[in-house]
């Protein structure tokens, strides 16, 4: 088979590798149908994340068919059209039992991280993938839902909406404010909405992404490169800053901005993948009464989103703006290796 095989920092190739086999009763080979491309993904070629080694097939979302089932499988068969959840988890250790898959206490590679496809073990970025403990792992997709939609809930729509929303603790009436308007910001933007907030701002450098972001269910949009933006912030909160604050970028730029919008009382979720240490001015934010939160997705919500998707009561369509063939995987990562040249979201490539 061919896949997408990471060299070292700054090289990838499209290559031909051993197709993968079953190791554990509980696995499942799945073949892809279509995957995409993550920003974790450009932080491992970029070299942020040195503990994965050259030779691993990258990625960890797409849906895809299964083609073998391990002895000890019995919910799944051959055949079946399914999501692959970004986090491996074994559903029974300790931390699992309490849904917390992220920190799974048995997965293959490193102990106590659930996320392990194409970080600790071969990724989706191929046209087979071995996937272990597949009953707490994968789900099963309903008729009628397209690839495409299936796919974004590997996991940028849990992430956005567990460690955006539910960690940020998203009530009724809110203004919640989310910074970073690239598809996991997009995403706590839509799932947002389903706790009701009274407005949702979404505040980016690029008019394009902000002009989409009212499509998502953004009441208000700020451009950050405005040297007034936090006026502007303040101005819709009527002076009292917002109540949630959701950083969705990764950069200690960003992660300040959300925390000097934030309303005494207020949380600020990070969701960004930060490369570098953030300074915290715990000397200014200590009297102000805030939470601030951080995590990896458990993916926990997944079953849930599924439903809600496959009932259209997520505005999920706009994601995908560009569609490759697997043999294009090179010129996918171009293009969302330089997402605002291209106007790009989420890439799906089948």
């Amino acid at each position: 088979m061919k896949a997408l095989v990471y060299q070292g920092p700054g090289t990838k190739s499209w290559m031909e590798v051993p197709n993968p086999v079953i190791k554990q009763p509980t696995d499942v080979v799945v073949k892809m149908m279509a995957t995409t491309i993550c920003g974790t993904d450009l932080h491992i070629l970029a070299g942020d994340l040195p503990e994965v080694e050259a030779g691993r097939i990258l990625g960890h979302e797409g849906v895809g068919v299964i083609t073998e089932v391990g002895s000890a499988v019995t919910q799944l068969k051959v055949g079946d059209r399914v999501i692959l959840s970004c986090v491996s988890s074994c559903g029974r250790c300790a931390n699992c039992r309490t849904g917390l898959y992220s920190h799974c206490l048995d997965p293959e590679g490193t102990p106590g991280i659930g996320w392990i496809f194409g970080y600790m073990i071969d990724g989706t970025q191929a046209e087979y993938v071995r996937v272990p403990f597949a009953e707490n792992s994968v789900y099963v997709m309903p008729k009628g839902m397209s690839d495409r939609e299936g796919m974004l809930l590997s996991d940028i729509l849990p992430t956005g909406f567990e460690i955006g929303v539910q960690y940020g603790r998203v009530q009724p009436g809110d203004v919640v404010a989310v910074i970073g308007a690239g598809p996991v910001g997009l995403s706590a933007v839509v799932t947002s909405r389903l706790y009701g907030p009274s407005r949702v701002i979404s505040i980016d450098l690029d008019e394009g992404r902000l002009k989409r972001a009212m499509s998502f269910g953004a009441t208000d949009t700020v451009n950050s490169g405005d040297a007034d933006w936090m006026q502007q912030v303040l101005a819709l909160t009527d002076g009292a800053g917002v109540d949630v604050a959701i950083e969705a970028v990764g950069q200690a730029q960003t992660f300040t901005m959300a925390t000097q919008i934030v309303r005494p009382g207020g949380s600020v979720a990070n969701i960004g993948v930060h490369g570098n240490p953030v300074e915290l001015a715990l000397n200014e934010l200590w009297i102000k009464n805030i939470d601030v939160s951080m995590g990896l997705v458990n993916t926990n919500t997944l079953g849930m989103l599924l439903k809600l998707v496959a009932e259209h009561q997520l505005l999920v369509d706009g994601f995908v703006t560009h569609e490759f063939a697997f043999d294009q995987m090179i010129e996918a990562y171009d293009t969302f290796a330089h997402a605002s040249l291209h106007d790009a979201l989420k890439v799906l490539i089948s």
